[in-house]
């Protein structure tokens, strides 16, 4: 087995079950088809950035406790809201002005979010035009959009 997918399976294992051992976690992995030695499994914990935490009952558990590191979504919401400069209405458009070379992340960001209403986007370098499937709803687009930076 290829070290990504053992290493995806121990954070399933250690996501999905109190695992208080590293031999607990062994026995787990065999369950699973996977032999590993326990020099592996240290290696892998100490890569994946599991720790020990105190649970309620005073016992201590592997748990993913790594949050320096956002997933891509909150990467891109955090752009999203430091990059829009402006927000606005012009001929049936909504026209989006982000700080230059972030227009395209904005622009996948709003895709992600599957907002109602949105027809189409197109993204430059530092402009977004969304145009709506239906220019009446065009306002709730605008504050559904407006609610992202928030």
């Amino acid at each position: 087995m290829k070290k990504y997918t053992r290493q995806r399976l121990i954070l399933d294992i250690i996501q999905n079950n109190d695992v208080k051992t590293q031999s607990q976690l062994s026995e787990m992995l065999k369950d699973h088809g996977v032999d590993a030695t326990q020099a592996t499994i240290s290696r892998d914990i100490k890569e994946l950035r599991i720790s020990k935490v105190q649970t309620d009952d005073y016992e201590y558990k592997y748990t993913v406790v790594d949050t320096v590191y956002d997933t891509l979504t909150e990467r891109m919401e955090k752009i999203f809201k430091e990059s829009v400069l402006s927000i606005e209405k012009t001929s049936g458009l909504i026209v989006i002005k982000t700080i230059s070379y972030c227009a395209t992340v904005c622009g996948a960001y709003i895709t992600n979010e599957k907002l109602e209403n949105v027809g189409g986007i197109v993204t430059g370098i530092d402009t977004i035009f969304i145009t709506p499937t239906s220019e009446e709803k065009i306002e709730l687009l605008i504050e559904d959009l407006r609610s992202l930076i928030k």
